[in-house]
């Protein structure tokens, strides 16, 4: 061979060589990334026009694909969308929320728990199906927590989390004003961005979870976690030790009427009362007083062994971290004791901390997907797991019997179901804004010695009425507890 022929067959050859190597490189080393570019219409396109797997409650569909005759093949469609879309959240083009973002894959299809049945239907040259998602909702409490919720008027703005307690199962979330995510699903693409333009601009922020997304000051619910907190010191006993008191609490290194804390009108005389009483009577003194001896430090590690300040909901997207702050001054202190200050929650965190008082003082992990279904039909089920333990066994028995009482003899009193031990806590929660309305609250749990159900009220806005946690919050929790126990 002469030398140009060997030349041009050597230049040919690494030609050949490059656009091997390139060819390599974009399909499988760059493939991920250059599938995730937001450009990249044809991927969104193919995962728009496919199957995707139902949500499901029991075993009916919240969300599912249906075929249509358009060049997108199927159209995902949201039954009582209203009652679940805080939960499913949306699914359309280029995007998605709830449990359709954060179960994305399943949905699609592409997890790798779904592999063997991929791989079937490549080889039985069927399309591929995405994976169903099975939900721990209880659609009775899902609908008593909306309907409760939803007769407070309109313009009402608040959430309902209910718990089992053994298990971290998520019974019920609720979250209001809502919205209806069929007009996001749908192919008309004008009226969809429309639409989300509209619900982005609403002031009530109708996108929003506010079962996690939310979190405000927890008021007199907070009460609960710093009466755990001087248990747990080991200064107190039981529910009938005597605590400090009084009409009235001026908060150290403080003066006049801002450092004054007092009861509201209810009464807590200096001597003599109780743990129980104290609760019962939800006595802003005792609990600013108790939180100042337990001090910054204890009152932060407590409120963390409860969930505060962490991560804990890991199927699905948005939660926000409850607030407990650290190195509080004495003043800090005790206003942190009543829930307030710079103390804040989600309705998640607050039955969370319900929950745990009646599982023992064990705080399970929160979960809301039940089960990961392959088309056909395996399922692979979530395991309860234990996040921490928030407090003793004598504790968790203490706090229930105060709580209890507070039902029958005090402020929770709406909470009551006939022939069933409650066990709950109201709260009312200053905005610190002069003239602004109050957000309520309430936390129960029932049957009190085995509890099958644990909840947390929230209500930011309820225009028209007097916001108080006992008389809006305490009937919805109860109706909620009823429809897990009928």
């Amino acid at each position: 061979m002469n030398k140009p022929i060997r030349t041009v067959s050597i230049f040919f050859m690494l030609l050949f060589l490059a656009l091997m190597i390139n060819a390599t490189y974009y399909q499988f080393v760059a493939a991920g990334s250059l599938d995730d570019r937001p450009e990249n219409r044809r991927v969104k396109e193919a995962a728009y026009s496919s199957e995707r797997g139902a949500i499901l409650v029991g075993r009916t569909p919240i969300a599912e694909s249906t075929a249509v005759d358009d060049e997108y093949k199927f159209l995902r469609s949201y039954k009582s969308p209203f009652l679940y879309a805080p939960v499913t959240g949306y699914f359309s083009f280029g995007s998605s929320s709830g449990i359709e973002s954060s179960q994305n894959q399943v949905l699609s299809g592409d997890d790798p728990r779904l592999f063997i049945g991929n791989l079937v239907d490549l080889l039985s040259n069927n399309a591929p199906k995405g994976g169903s998602v099975q939900l721990t909702l209880d659609p009775d409490a899902q609908r008593a927590a909306y309907d409760g919720l939803a007769a407070l008027g309109d313009g009402v703005e608040g959430s309902v989390v209910a718990i089992e307690p053994s298990t971290g199962k998520i019974l019920a979330m609720v979250s209001l004003p809502t919205f209806d995510p069929n007009n996001l699903a749908t192919h008309d693409f004008a009226a969809r961005d429309e639409t989300y333009q509209r619900l982005l601009k609403d002031k009530s922020e109708p996108l929003l979870n506010r079962a996690i997304q939310k979190r405000l000051f927890p008021g007199s619910t907070f009460k609960v976690v710093t009466a755990a907190a001087a248990l747990e010191s080991g200064k107190y006993d039981g529910p009938d030790d005597v605590v400090p008191g009084g009409d009235t609490f001026q908060l150290p290194q403080t003066s006049g009427a801002s450092g004054l804390v007092d009861n509201e009108g209810r009464t807590c005389p200096a001597e003599g009362l109780t743990l129980r009483r104290a609760m019962e009577q939800s006595c802003n003194t005792t609990f600013a007083q108790l939180a100042i001896e337990v001090g910054s430090e204890g009152m932060l590690r407590q409120a963390e062994k409860f969930g505060f300040n962490s991560d804990y909901l890991d199927d699905l997207d948005g939660q926000v971290r409850s607030v407990f702050p650290s190195e509080l001054t004495p003043p800090e202190v005790g206003q942190s004791g009543f829930g307030q200050f710079e103390v804040q929650a989600t309705p998640l965190q607050m039955a969370m901390v319900a929950a745990a008082i009646a599982n023992k003082g064990v705080v399970m992990r929160p979960y809301i997907v039940d089960e990961v279904q392959q088309a056909d039909f395996d399922a692979e089920q979530t395991q309860p797991e234990e996040l921490s333990r928030a407090i003793s066994e004598d504790t968790a028995r203490t706090l229930t019997d105060v709580l209890v009482s507070t039902v029958d003899e005090g402020t929770a009193e709406p909470a009551q179901i006939e022939d069933v031990e409650v066990a709950g806590k109201t709260g009312t929660a200053q905005r610190g804004v002069a003239g602004e309305p109050p957000y309520g609250w309430f936390i129960s749990f029932a049957p009190a010695s085995d509890a099958d159900v644990a909840v947390a009220v929230m209500i930011e806005e309820a225009p028209g009425q007097e916001i108080a946690g006992g008389r809006l919050g305490g009937p919805i929790a109860k109706a909620v507890m009823e429809a897990i126990l009928q």
